[in-house]
């Protein structure tokens, strides 16, 4: 039983009702509506505008209009506004990490992770954007005859559906690069998750971005998704596995491009020479974090036989000393899910596994005395894989631990996944840490931690194999994506044809001779 839990209520609404006022006017809605609740109380937080199809129409023609302006623009000079954004947005941290808190009911260090996120993938992307989009030489058809270089052209108008989850992270992490490229962006954030975004979108104008190049939509995916991607240039979408499949199918036939970061069932090794003083804290870490409600999170723990026990004992005693609360500081670990049906998700999955066998170490039910969406942070044991929890994603704070006796079974059991993701390995070894990472299935892997050095390192990709998604974001191809190639090349001095003096076996037989040449000096 979690015997350190702690709770303080939170705070009154962040925001007055002019203020949301003023946020939800910059979505594109001819009437529409729906209550948001906070997490935390399940009281009524603020009404959003809700789009329909024609809505969507519009966004996409102010959208293309002001996109055209925009494309003329340096990437330097896009640059700009991106720059003072950073600086704002740094100035004004407490204002956004309390709307965070309240609209998704997390805890304010996991809410302050999104903060670093977009304050450092922005200052990144505007930092490289220059260089990354500059021309670039390529190497000709033939030395001097041929003068070769890549541009790089913005797509367009990019379709853009970020979840609830990490609302900033992913809507302003991903946002930003399209912009920078030259993109203008029509963009469905989740409306429980509305607020946070909008709140950034006015925060960019404030700082110089033209107020229609980034048009916010709100409302069902069943009325406003396929107007989405049937005018979109391309799309980018993070969310499920079952919904990422679909908007593949609905992108296919318009022969647009479209990135998707999915679901994932990520596991964690803790290699028999681990630190499990380190491991134990950063399990709680990763698999904890945002109550579980992390496309990266840890919910599969594979621990080798040697030190199971002593692990397991350690993960616990971090676990039950945990403290959950709803105050806008950062004391507490962990706080709220976000939507009943997470936590109906997670109380289904622990009760099948407990009823069919599985071991409760700790954790193992809802807290409605500290709130209506709050869950215990659990550890199974005895998971088999005739229950859901084994397979399936759960998302929520929930993690089942196995043995393992040599380093070929645990990545084998890693790997034994439909998802690909993320992944982390403990070990005081770091060069074999890194080689039993290289070998498992997973976009990320992290070696002593559990999500956060690979999602920080924004220079470097992050994405998912097999069913875990297609595309990255981060590093040189979280914006190029959003561009198409084109290659400009010159020809100079003399025609590729044949002269017309000259037979065409005797041409082909110089150029033959040519290639040799160019071959024995290495400069082909």
């Amino acid at each position: 039983m979690l015997t350190a839990m702690a709770t303080q209520t939170a705070s009154p609404s962040p925001l007055s009702d002019a203020a949301i006022a003023k946020l939800t006017a910059l979505v594109t809605s001819d009437g529409g509506s729906t209550v948001i609740n906070a997490p935390f109380t399940g009281e009524p937080l603020a009404v959003i505008p809700t789009s329909s199809a024609e809505d969507v129409e519009n966004a996409y023609a102010k959208a293309r209009a002001a996109q055209r302006a925009w494309a003329e623009l340096s990437p330097a000079e896009r640059a700009e506004p991106v720059l003072r954004f950073v600086d704002a947005f740094l100035a004004r941290r407490d204002e956004i990490l309390d709307i965070l808190q309240w609209e998704t009911g997390k805890a304010r260090r996991h809410a302050f992770e999104e903060f670093l996120d977009v304050s450092l993938g922005s200052l990144y992307y505007a930092r490289k954007a220059p260089k990354l989009l500059g021309a670039k030489r390529r190497q000709g058809a033939f030395p001097l005859m041929v003068k070769t270089r890549e541009l790089r052209q913005p797509k367009g108008v990019i379709g853009m559906i970020t979840p609830w989850n990490y609302p900033i992270s992913m809507g302003v992490g991903d946002t930003v690069p399209a912009l920078l490229a030259g993109n203008a962006v029509v963009h469905k954030p989740d409306t429980q998750t509305a607020l946070s975004v909008l709140w950034c979108v006015a925060l960019m104008i404030e700082c110089g971005l033209p107020k229609d190049l980034w048009q916010i939509v709100a409302g069902d995916p069943a009325e406003i998704g396929d107007p989405i991607i049937e005018a979109a240039d391309y799309i980018a979408f993070t969310g499920s596995t079952r919904a990422g499949r679909q908007i593949a199918a609905k992108a296919a036939p318009r022969l647009i491009g479209y990135s998707l970061e999915l679901g994932g069932k990520n596991p964690m090794i803790v290699l028999e020479d681990a630190d499990l003083k380190l491991a134990a804290r950063g399990a709680v870490r990763a698999c904890f974090s945002n109550a579980g409600q992390l496309c990266i999170s840890i919910e599969r723990l594979l621990v080798h036989e040697k030190v199971f026990d002593d692990f397991l004992a350690a993960f616990k005693a971090e676990t039950e000393a945990m403290k959950l609360g709803s105050a806008l500081d950062f004391d507490a670990q962990m706080g709220s899910l976000t939507h009943q049906r997470q936590l109906d998700t997670v109380s289904a999955h622990v009760e099948q596994a407990v009823a069919a066998g599985a071991t409760l170490v700790a954790g193992g039910k809802a807290r409605p005395d500290l709130g209506p969406l709050f869950y215990e942070p659990t550890i199974l044991t005895d998971v088999t894989t005739d229950m859901d929890l084994c397979a399936g994603e759960t998302f929520g704070p929930v993690v089942s631990v196995y043995r393992f006796a040599t380093e070929d079974e645990a990545v084998t059991r890693a790997n034994d996944t439909s998802y690909g993701l993320n992944a982390s390995v403990w070990t005081r070894d770091l060069a074999r840490g890194r080689r039993v990472g290289a070998r498992l299935q997973a976009g990320t892997v992290n070696v002593n931690e559990g999500y956060g050095a690979a999602m920080a390192s924004h220079d470097a990709p992050m994405g998912g194999m097999k069913q875990s998604g297609v595309g990255r974001r981060h590093g040189a191809e979280g914006m190029l994506r959003y561009t198409e190639a084109q290659t400009v090349a010159s020809q100079q001095f003399m025609e590729l044809d044949a002269p017309a003096n000259v037979p065409y076996a005797k041409y082909a037989d110089l150029l033959t001779g040519a290639i040799k040449t160019l071959k024995r000096f290495h400069l082909k």
